[in-house]
């Protein structure tokens, strides 16, 4: 053993807080259900649950690592929390922290959950790097949004998870001021509440949390709004006037109703 860097045999973490914490059994949301909005927006997505009420849903700070990017999944958790060195520091580096939140949350991945990180937007924190990301992958997760950094840039680009972070820097996860502290509980990522479970939409304009219970009422609201949108670009490239078409008016949404009911009774080519 290296005397000047001994690695920690039992984690030091123990005596003072028992880590990791895990939050209670949660129930991932109906695959069917994440199939249907897999064609809604998050700009949609957004704005029909401000109209259902819940109007603090957009993650503040985080963005698409790779332009282009999608995803669509069940939410699964994990929380970083201040260090604190008589309960837990990065000390020991990845031997310390294989025995955290961070390491035992990847063992729980199901093939298209996305993993949703509160790190308080901090500049320092590289939540994750090549061979998380690898391994996340490997378990089949769909994409990852994190209110902090990633680390190893070019090798996670590689990897084609899609990744919303605030950037990227060289430290890695417990080397500063963050510590991975709980999984399977409730988050708050760029100023939004996530629980385990609720569905994440995220793109180009960003991520969106959506309640699982409203999930089934705001898929039969935005389908149609997404359907009456196309009718809408449609009638404005061919010419129309805005105020006609955006949002419709009841003259085009009658129009609209008829050409979408002429368009379920094409034949399929």
């Amino acid at each position: 053993m290296d005397t000047q860097n001994p690695m920690p045999t039992v984690n030091p973490m123990s005596t003072v807080w028992p880590l990791p914490v895990r939050g209670a059994p949660f129930t991932r949301a109906d695959a069917d259900l994440v199939r249907r909005m897999d064609a809604i927006s998050a700009a949609t997505a957004c704005a029909k649950l401000h109209g259902m009420g819940v109007t603090r849903t957009a993650v503040q700070g985080p963005t698409a690592l790779d332009t282009g990017s999608r995803i669509v999944g069940s939410a699964l958790t994990l929380q970083f929390m201040p260090q604190r060195e008589d309960v837990a520091s990065g000390l020991g580096q990845e031997y310390v922290e294989r025995d955290t939140a961070l390491w035992a949350v990847l063992e729980t991945v199901q093939p298209g959950d996305v993993l949703v990180v509160q790190a308080w937007g901090s500049p320092f924190t590289g939540c994750f790097g090549d061979m998380l990301v690898r391994y996340f992958k490997r378990r089949g997760g769909a994409g990852i949004v994190i209110d902090g950094r990633i680390r190893d840039a070019a090798r996670v680009r590689q990897l084609g998870v899609p990744i919303w972070c605030t950037g990227t820097t060289p430290h890695y996860a417990s080397q500063t001021d963050l510590f991975p502290w709980a999984y399977d509980v409730p988050v708050a990522t760029g100023g939004v509440l996530c629980l385990p479970g609720d569905i994440v939409v995220a793109d180009d304009d960003g991520a969106v949390i959506v309640p699982a219970a409203k999930a089934p009422e705001l898929v039969q609201d935005a389908e149609d709004h997404e359907d009456w949108e196309s009718f809408s670009r449609m009638r404005l490239e061919q010419g129309a006037r805005l105020s006609d078409y955006y949002p419709l008016s009841p003259n085009s949404r009658a129009e609209y109703e008829h050409w979408r009911d002429n368009q379920v009774k094409q034949p399929a080519q």
